[in-house]
């Protein structure tokens, strides 16, 4: 049984859940996230909550009914508050640079490592050794 499927994730104010056309769509203050349905899995909206069920109690349905239920904690939480992430580069020579789409990498190559950033993430530089990433998909 999984504790993590057991609960259900709370829709916020300003947050709308849909389901149609096989995909479970979430709209929020910072934008739109969507995510195939899944069929070994039942999902309901109701009362500002989804609620997230094995559609039989097979070995395979129960594995993915955790899963699925973090996906949609983690479709709820871009579109309100987003994700963020702060790196920190440690050694001596080591730099990042943000040179339009492209981060550049000087990490002890003989050559720069150039980084395309991804549609829909930013990413900040405020100084030589710091690398801020955010975004609102988190499996981006």
């Amino acid at each position: 049984m999984s504790r993590t499927g057991k609960k259900p994730v709370v829709v916020p104010a300003g947050v709308t859940a849909t389901i149609e056309a096989g995909q479970l769509s979430v709209k929020g203050p910072k934008g739109t996230l969507s995510i195939p349905l899944a069929a070994e899995v039942t999902y309901a909206i109701e009362d500002g909550q989804i609620a997230v069920q094995p559609a039989n109690q097979t070995k395979r349905a129960r594995s993915f009914w955790g899963m699925q239920r973090s996906l949609v904690q983690n479709l709820v939480t871009g579109v309100t508050e987003g994700f963020s992430k702060t790196l920190q580069i440690t050694g001596v020579g080591y730099r990042a640079n943000l040179q339009g789409k492209n981060l550049k990498l000087q990490l002890g190559y003989s050559h720069d490592v150039d980084f395309a950033v991804p549609e829909g993430i930013t990413i900040v530089t405020p100084d030589q050794t710091t690398v801020q990433i955010s975004g609102i998909d988190k499996q981006k």
